[in-house]
């Protein structure tokens, strides 16, 4: 329990200070634009409306932000609950800047009538640099009070900094040709370009080329640098799309507007697919707020009911695909509704193989424990309470689902009910296949793009 008192009145005396400091996160800036309605984008990091200007930098804190901090000293510490404000004078000098350790401090140096203290205030940088200085004077509080804060809601911001980041590390690398089947439709040929625009794709349109040109200019943009193939049967496009894996003219495969079955039965087929030794399956990467870590779910789209040996392939496809976008040893949660093996739910009898499957090197490169209920996958309160003592519970970053109906609805329900953003990407192929929805907005389609060209880049050799 986390419980703060007070100093009342009658107590209070000149000289005493308090102190408390502060990280300054680009979070507490959009918090702050929310809160005031001030959405000046100097506060901002990497905002649209700055790109390719002097202004493209490090997020500023607002001023009034850093002096709202004092508050948190003087209500939090001295004189603590129950104090109320009278008025506030200060003056600035230095910006605070996303990343900066701040210093806030408040002394004693008046005791005015009607219960009034004055209180001198600055707020410092930890690297020596004065942001503000001037004073406050409060009503202090008349009676002793403790004030638990435990129970004051917390807020999670909608931000999606992780899918920034695989952006960033996507763009620099080569654009990746890609085979894009049937993009016959405004979506799904924005979809492409898109990643194009970002040099993630460097797209070969194939399809109707009369339906292709007509989503070109319904979405005003120019396709006349991109090869483009006329194939308007989907069955044949998708065979197309294939072919040129094989000729070394693409190195992926993206959906457009046709069937997922037309596009992967061109893939799987055993003369001229894209066929490997292991099972195909599909990955959503997540980046839901308030997670410090990407989320990785399967097999959402592909498998119906997997079998213990396509559970195995599921789960290491998943695995190879982390370890590309940058986790190192991931921890992998074979989910179930429970997380004890019983007969009776046959999904804790394949989360229990796979993870002693894991253990005697038969999955590689990540820890795998199972069976998890989701709670005690991603929670670590709930793994504790649960008396589950593992280095993957509480701790997941790969969600393995018993079936693709449990899977899509996790990653449906993240996608809409937390604001999650969700990129899709099949493994198991010879080449990364990029399934986009059309509800899909940009930043999922390019983060899609994104994964697909970090695995084709980064995967060891078979």
């Amino acid at each position: 329990m986390t419980t703060l008192s007070n100093t009342p009145w009658d107590k209070l005396e000149i000289g005493m200070e308090a102190e408390v400091r502060r990280v300054c996160r680009a979070d507490d800036f959009f918090v702050f634009a929310n809160i005031t309605g001030n959405m000046n984008p100097k506060h901002f990091p990497r905002m649209k409306e700055l790109e390719g200007t002097d202004a493209l930098h490090e997020p500023v804190a607002p001023a009034m932000w850093v002096s709202t901090l004092i508050s948190s000293a003087l209500g939090n510490k001295l004189p603590g609950p129950g104090t109320l404000y009278k008025s506030h004078k200060v003056e600035f000098f230095e910006r605070a800047h996303d990343g900066d350790e701040l210093i806030v401090k408040v002394v004693l140096t008046e005791k005015l009538d009607n219960n009034v203290a004055k209180f001198a205030c600055r707020v410092d940088t930890t690297s020596g640099k004065k942001l503000l200085e001037g004073f406050v004077e409060v009503f202090a509080p008349l009676e002793q009070m403790d004030y638990n804060v435990d129970d004051i809601p917390g807020m999670i911001v909608q931000r999606h900094v992780h899918f920034d980041k695989l952006l960033r590390e996507a763009e620099p690398l080569p654009p990746m040709k890609t085979s894009v089947v049937a993009p016959e439709s405004e979506d799904s040929l924005l979809g492409a370009l898109l990643g194009a625009d970002h040099t993630i794709i460097d797209p070969i349109l194939i399809g109707d080329e009369v339906k292709i040109r007509a989503a070109a200019k319904a979405i005003g943009r120019d396709i006349s640098s991109f090869e483009l193939i006329h194939e308007p049967n989907h069955k044949l496009a998708a065979a197309i799309g294939v072919r040129l894996v094989h000729e070394g003219r693409a190195q992926a495969v993206m959906k457009g507007q046709l069937h997922t079955d037309e596009l992967l039965g061109q893939v799987v087929k055993r003369d001229g697919g894209l066929r490997t030794g292991r099972r195909l399956s599909h990955v959503f990467v997540m980046d839901v707020p308030g997670l410090t870590h990407l989320l990785l779910i399967s097999d959402a789209a592909i498998n119906i009911a997997p079998d213990l040996e396509t559970k195995v392939d599921i789960t290491q496809n998943a695995i190879d695909l982390a370890h590309t976008l940058g986790m190192e040893v991931p921890k992998v949660g074979i989910l179930s509704a429970v997380e004890t093996v019983t007969p009776k739910i046959p999904s804790t009898l394949d989360a229990a193989a796979i993870s002693k499957m894991a253990e005697r090197g038969q999955i590689r490169g990540a820890l795998v424990d199972g069976p998890l209920a989701m709670d005690n996958a991603i929670d670590i309160e709930a793994a504790r309470t649960k008396g589950i003592h593992s280095m993957v519970a509480g701790q997941a970053e790969i969600l393995i689902a018993p079936n693709l109906e449990s899977a899509n609805m996790l990653a449906k329900e993240l996608t809409f009910i937390a604001h999650a953003e969700a990129g899709g990407v099949v493994i198991g192929a010879k080449c990364p296949i990029i399934l986009t929805s059309r509800a899909d907005d940009e930043k999922a389609r390019l983060v899609s793009c994104a994964c697909a060209a970090l695995y084709a880049y980064k995967k060891p050799p078979a």
